[in-house]
């Protein structure tokens, strides 16, 4: 999925990075396909940071979001199918985009609810088996938090649920599969963040804090290139900006909070002296 997502992400935003549309379906506007292809760019560290993981405690908080993505992905591909490059007939070269898009996205998706479904039956370890919290999430964070993965959850699902009423607010013009694309990725971002808050422990997300400040800045980069076809003025526009703001401060923060943890017990412990042999006893 790491490798997908560097390829297919990395094509989607620099394409649509030059003001060419490109991607699945016919867009108005290709910033929509270029957020979608960043968004996968950025998320690549995270996903190559899941192959060093130890236990399904570390990985969770990214793995979740990424079924979301993908299964997500695919169900609005076929919805919208008609608005597919294959069925509208554009080039040869984005017919077979479209089709491989489809496929793959049904393969992954399909891998991920089996791999998803088999750790789940899997039986939990005893409460006294599991580990504690290494670095629990500072108090002043929760708040912060709880209001970032809220915003990007509630976006997501009104642009999933009603596409036609929320795509008025996004601050470019998006069709209803733009919409409900771009819907998929907000509502994965705002699981991710709020399940980092339910785990309460900055050691068990590593692999979320590469992926956060990564999509941040794959985001920034498409919007700046594209910031003639954004209505910043508006509220959507200065939200977005607050929001992708909000994912750069708490991927940042978190890898900093992480970095500054107590160095292990073994080392920082005083070492015992070492023991003496004792003194051969004299005859009187």
């Amino acid at each position: 999925m790491a490798v997908v997502s560097l390829l297919t992400g990395g094509a989607l935003a620099l394409v649509n990075l030059t003001g060419h549309t490109f991607g699945a379906w016919q867009s108005p506007e290709s910033l929509s396909p270029g957020l979608i292809g960043a968004a996968m760019l950025g998320v690549t560290p995270g996903l190559f940071a899941v192959g060093r993981a130890r236990a399904w405690e570390e990985v969770r908080t990214l793995v979740l979001p990424l079924v979301i993505v993908l299964v997500g992905l695919f169900t609005v591909s076929i919805l919208n199918g008609g608005e597919l490059q294959a069925v509208r007939g554009g080039s040869l070269f984005l017919v077979l985009f479209s089709l491989g898009w489809i496929a793959v996205l049904g393969l992954l998706g399909l891998c991920a609810l089996l791999c998803l479904s088999r750790q789940y039956l899997k039986p939990a370890r005893p409460p006294e088996q599991r580990a504690m919290p290494a670095v629990p999430l500072p108090g002043w964070s929760k708040p912060f938090l709880a209001v970032l993965g809220s915003a990007w959850f509630g976006i997501g699902a009104g642009l999933l649920a009603v596409p036609r009423f929320w795509g008025d607010f996004v601050p470019w013009e998006v069709s209803r599969a733009d919409a409900q694309a771009l819907g998929v990725w907000a509502l994965a971002l705002g699981v991710g963040v709020l399940g980092s808050l339910a785990e309460d422990d900055l050691g068990r997300t590593r692999p979320a804090l590469l992926a956060l400040p990564g999509v941040a800045l794959a985001f920034a980069v498409e919007l700046a290139a594209r910031a003639a076809h954004v209505h910043w003025a508006s509220g959507p526009g200065l939200s977005l900006l607050t929001m992708i703001g909000g994912l750069l401060v708490a991927g940042v923060t978190g890898r900093w909070l992480l970095a500054r943890r107590t160095t292990p017990v073994a080392a920082s412990a005083p070492q015992p002296e070492p023991e003496r042999s004792p003194e051969p006893q004299r005859n009187p």
